[in-house]
């Protein structure tokens, strides 16, 4: 089999550069063999995260949070028909009006939709025929790229940049999807047999930061979310974080002091959530007499009591980090260490949850349009989490980028580091 992009471990989120140009300021005209070249290397790399996924493998929704393979590849590009083409091709043919229904995700002005728990439901149409609505939309991106003006291309690329980074949001959804998938079959089918997580950097210490005030949130001109504005002051209040992620051994001891069975160090709701579902041990892992194995990318594989711990909850991080005397770093203070790689694989290893709330920064205002529900409408009971994973897209992660998921949830490669707080 090639290699996937979810194969090369070592590679993916290591390089936190944009990975695509930046769109031209005032009269400088627009690369458009650049941004033409930037469009299909992100839209390949879906293709090639489903390519060894056999047709039913594409069609299976394991759960309500995940969604089936052929969805993903079908939703992003109704993102470029919906918010691109429609509004900037004069003249461009809608490829069917039926799937507007059935890809659109949670943009209620852009009109009704599949309910998300049945997206794993529709089997037509077929991956065959989700492959021609791509090619379709493709050809047509590339029409509106070679042909528009100047002036319309400064109005184009900030939604062709933003339709990019969806898109590659969804690439490491495709993966952590299918993993969940594969992970209720008791054959324990490997995605791609060859995979393996990347080794950890060796990492002793901690990151020291003193008690002041400092700047947080996105600055200059590259692309951001609208999440991670205005930029704006906060106080750290001084604390130390390790440089290294919490491992499976450190994990393994957690366990055998009895960590899931002892109500003291869980937060009410994240007793009541590992009670009801059963938690002993991170997701994917599993028994197998004395010792215990996990399902991967590659398959079944044994425990490496070196790597991150991942597929944990934030109710599961922070009963850990309460068992260690210690506590999640803030958002805020993850930022800062993280600024000048003064923290050990702060990307391409695991999402680390911190103990923010995810909330909007001061000032911030959701853009106009249905767009404006990309992010600000899910500011509610959540959690931040900082970094990237070993699934996410290359080029895709930067220092202020803002993850959220609910407390509850783990099917994400979620891990974590610890922080203390100065006294």
């Amino acid at each position: 089999m090639a290699a996937t992009a979810a194969s090369r471990g070592t590679d993916i989120g290591r390089d936190i550069s944009s990975a695509f140009p930046p769109p031209s300021l005032g009269a400088a005209p627009v690369d458009r063999a650049a941004w033409i070249a930037a469009f299909h290397h992100v839209r390949d790399e879906t293709e090639r995260r489903a390519a060894p996924l056999s047709a039913e493998d594409q069609q299976i929704q394991s759960m309500a949070d995940a969604s089936p393979t052929k969805w993903h590849r079908a939703h992003t590009t109704w993102f470029f028909e919906q918010f691109l083409l429609r509004e900037h091709l004069p003249g461009y043919a809608i490829h069917d009006e039926r799937l507007n229904y059935l890809f659109n995700s949670y943009y209620v002005a852009a009109g009704p939709r599949q309910p998300r728990i049945m997206r794993g439901l529709i089997t037509r149409p077929n991956a065959a025929e989700v492959a021609a609505y791509r090619a379709h939309v493709d050809r047509a991106v590339d029409a509106l790229l070679k042909e528009a003006s100047q002036a319309a291309l400064h109005a184009v690329l900030p939604i062709l940049e933003i339709g990019l980074y969806h898109e590659q949001q969804h690439q490491e959804l495709l993966i952590t999807d299918i993993l969940h998938a594969f992970a209720q079959n008791p054959l324990g089918p490997a995605y791609d047999e060859a995979w393996r997580f990347p080794a950890p950097t060796q990492a002793a210490g901690t990151v020291d930061l003193a008690r002041g005030i400092t700047r947080i949130g996105h600055a200059g001109e590259s692309f951001s979310f609208d999440n991670e504005s205005p930029r704006h002051e906060v106080l750290i209040q001084g604390a130390a974080l390790d440089r290294g992620l919490v491992t499976n051994a450190q994990w393994l001891a957690f366990m055998e002091d009895g960590g899931y069975s002892r109500p003291g160090l869980w937060l009410s709701d994240g007793w009541v959530a590992a009670q009801a579902e059963g938690w002993e041990a991170p997701g994917y892992w599993r028994r197998e007499g004395e010792t215990w194995s996990s399902m991967t990318l590659a398959g079944v594989r044994a425990i490496d009591p070196s790597l991150p711990v991942t597929h944990v909850s934030y109710y599961e991080a922070d009963a850990y980090a309460r068992w260690a005397g210690r506590e999640l770093p803030t958002e805020f203070e993850w930022e800062v260490a993280a600024r000048d790689d003064r923290l050990a694989d702060a990307f391409g290893s695991v999402w680390q949850w911190t103990r923010s709330a995810y909330t909007a920064y001061p000032g911030y205002r959701p853009v106009d349009g249905a767009l404006g529900e990309y992010n600000g409408k899910f500011m509610s009971n959540q959690f931040v989490l900082r970094g990237s994973s070993v699934a996410t897209a290359e080029g895709h992660a930067r220092v202020g980028y803002r993850n959220f998921f609910y407390p509850h949830q783990r099917w994400q490669f979620t891990g974590l580091r610890l922080s203390q707080t100065h006294a």
